[in-house]
């Protein structure tokens, strides 16, 4: 098993969902409707969510409280999904499905992103890594396994900022849109970085498990 590489999925997968599940509850509250078009606000009435635009989503679904309910059982789904069953050879795959399904039914836009780029890292989390070790020297290899935990509180601390962050941030001090977008960007770079660091990490202990053997006979 690869820890980092699962750890990653696993607790970043947890606040997709999340963020997920709270545009159902947003769709929710707006009661038993149809909505304008494919293109929706899960949020769109309050102040507290009006430094993300009320929270756009889309739905294919012509009802707002079905697509909440929706959203919220879907979200409900990945947070299981990601926390027990992720690591298996098809983990990654129903994960990067269950994302575009949580798009098409009001689960927003970052979430939905969010849980396809950890789909697309859980399929490394068997992996063997042939082409790290072959091409990444060991002094980049030491260095990326090294920032790896601090790699992974960053960019914690920069989704937890994103969300509920911005919106915090917004309601007692203001928040210009160019702090958020900020955010963002930061937060899935930081995404990315974690889980290169994360894939190094495991091969470099996947290694050392190959090598105990053979040093200690």
């Amino acid at each position: 098993m690869n820890n980092a590489t699962r750890a990653t999925v696993t607790t970043f997968g947890v606040i997709a969902a999340l963020a997920g599940f709270e545009h159902g509850v947003g769709e929710i509250m707006q009661g038993n409707r149809a909505p304008a078009g494919i293109m929706i606000e899960s949020w769109p009435d309050l102040a507290f969510f009006e430094i993300v635009s009320g929270e756009p989503a889309m739905t294919i679904v012509p009802n707002l409280l079905l697509t909440g309910i929706l959203a919220i059982s879907v979200s409900l789904i990945i947070c299981v999904w990601a926390i027990r069953f992720v690591q298996r050879s098809y983990g990654g795959l129903i994960l990067i499905l269950l994302s575009i399904i949580l798009l098409l039914v009001g689960g927003g836009f970052g979430p939905p992103l969010l849980g396809i780029i950890l789909g697309i890292a859980a399929l490394g989390i068997n992996a063997r890594f042939p082409w790290w070790r072959a091409h990444l020297p060991h002094s980049a290899q030491h260095v990326l396994s090294a920032a790896c935990p601090w790699s992974f509180g960053a960019a914690l601390f920069a989704w937890l900022l994103v969300m509920p962050g911005s919106m915090l941030l917004d309601t007692f001090f203001g928040l210009d849109e160019r702090a958020l977008y900020t955010f963002i960007i930061a937060a899935f770079s930081l995404l990315l970085l974690t889980i290169i660091t994360g894939f190094v990490h495991d091969m470099q202990q996947k290694s050392s498990r190959e090598l105990r053997p053979a040093m200690q006979g």
